[in-house]
């Protein structure tokens, strides 16, 4: 990888290879133009090379007349709450989010405190590649102050989410996995206020991972068993940026980031019944879950920021991503695990049945996932083929292509930053999601 993938909302790469130091600065000096004078909030998801990184973004920010609010490892929802709490112009977490620990990147806030959406990105891209920076004079530059007051504040904004005395009553015990990330900062903090017993793996955020990042089934088998061998309620696992959240029953069974978000629905609709939105790419359960609680339902483009866009713009109660991201309009627009694991908490303690239970109550399907190499060029008109072969489905523009039937639905995209198309399907059963896979990839090559 010899350049960083930059997307609207920020970008990734490579530590030595496609990002550097300088290549941060330049890109915070062209974010950083583009905002009003006033505090940004600067903060990093614990893996090893952000204090590096964070160093660069700190000299580009306050050498474009910013105050720095520093605000050392934290979560990336955490890092939306302090930009809205001290009234910053924006924030930058440096974080790659899920990917292995030779990558970092940066995610980009807007006063909101909400990753910023595709309009502001791309003006900001724009004015990255064509080095459009405003550098201050030497008697205007920024400043440096730090800020640690952030996990009472996050806490402070879940607390009122969730029934706390009956959460204490269980003296529930659980399994954190925060894997060396940002997530044991806040997370630790929350599961500490609701009066959790707390078996912590990884807790400080050194970005010395244990495992691979990502929070999936085979990354996860030895926590799974570690689950089983310390007999705890639930495993929370986090992602490095404690933006996703994976869970595990207290059965040792890794119930996956599609149950995150389901389990929090289901149970916020329970209370508050009111419009839900996710992405195209997330599993039906959701919509499932809108339908028997009788409220509306709403599907957006992928991406964090455009799921946000139409939480707002239908005024949703909570939303999110298949990835076990959480939004609760209430806290932050940014996926948010420590939410997540308090809702997951709130079910099991009002409910007072064990996470196994609940997840077995859910409406169930697998999802298959695979790719295909397609030329850029040839994207469309493999598209309009699928769209043809698949003349039954009702076919969907939003984001590629998605196909949906009665039961199951396919979703077509093409990568931003490779030639290949990427296929996910999602039917009652892995054997007919994968045949759908299998099927559309035939229709693609042929």
């Amino acid at each position: 990888m010899s350049e960083p993938i930059i997307s609207v909302s920020g970008l990734r790469g490579i530590i030595g290879e496609s990002l550097s130091p300088e290549l941060v600065a330049r890109y915070l000096g062209a974010f950083a133009s583009g905002l009003p004078r006033g505090p940004i909030v600067l903060s990093y998801d614990g893996r090893a090379t952000g204090p590096m990184l964070c160093e660069a973004a700190r000299a580009a920010l306050v050498a474009t007349g910013h105050t720095v609010l520093h605000a050392g490892p934290q979560a990336t929802p955490t890092t939306g709450i302090l930009v809205k709490h001290y009234g910053a112009v924006g924030g930058v977490q440096i974080s790659a989010s899920h990917n292995p620990a030779e990558y970092n990147g940066i995610k980009l806030f807007g006063e909101d405190g909400r990753v910023i959406p595709a309009a502001r990105g791309q003006a900001v891209k724009e004015r990255y590649l064509a080095n459009d920076i405003q550098w201050a004079k030497h008697n205007e530059i920024g400043c440096v102050e730090a800020i640690a007051d952030a996990a009472e504040l996050h806490w402070k904004l879940i607390e009122p989410l969730v029934d706390v005395a009956t959460i204490r009553k269980q003296q529930y015990k659980v399994l954190l996995d925060s894997n060396h990330g940002a997530g044991g900062v806040v997370g630790r903090y929350v599961l500490d206020k609701l009066g959790c017993e707390v078996v912590h793996l990884g807790a400080e955020p050194s970005g010395k991972f244990v495992h691979t990042p990502e929070p999936t089934a085979e990354n996860l088998v030895d926590v799974s068993k570690r689950v089983t061998k310390e007999g705890v309620a639930v495993g929370f696992c986090q992602d490095p940026d404690a933006d996703r959240l994976a869970v595990i029953d207290e059965r040792g069974r890794y119930v996956g980031e599609e149950y995150t978000l389901a389990i929090a629905v289901d149970h916020v609709l329970a209370q508050t019944p009111g419009p839900v939105v996710t992405n195209c790419s997330t599993s039906r359960m959701t919509e499932d879950l809108a339908e028997k609680h009788g409220v509306p339902f709403y599907r957006s483009a992928v991406g964090e920021a455009n799921v946000v866009d139409a939480m707002n713009a239908h005024a949703a109660v909570i939303g999110g991503e298949g990835n076990g991201g959480v939004i609760h309009p209430l806290v932050v627009g940014v996926r948010d695990s420590m939410v997540s694991m308090a809702l997951v908490l709130d079910a099991m303690a009002k409910q007072e049945k064990p996470l196994s239970t609940i997840v077995d109550a859910l409406p169930r399907y697998s999802i298959h996932k695979s790719k295909v190499v397609v030329p850029n060029e040839a994207v469309s008109a493999a598209l309009e083929k699928l769209e043809a072969h698949f003349s039954a489905a009702t076919a969907d523009r939003l984001d590629g292509l998605r196909l949906d039937w009665s039961d199951c639905w396919m979703l077509i995209r093409a990568s931003n930053t490779e030639p290949i198309v990427r296929i996910i399907a999602e039917a009652p059963t892995e054997v007919a999601a994968r045949e759908l896979c299998e099927e559309a990839a035939r229709v693609m090559s042929a």
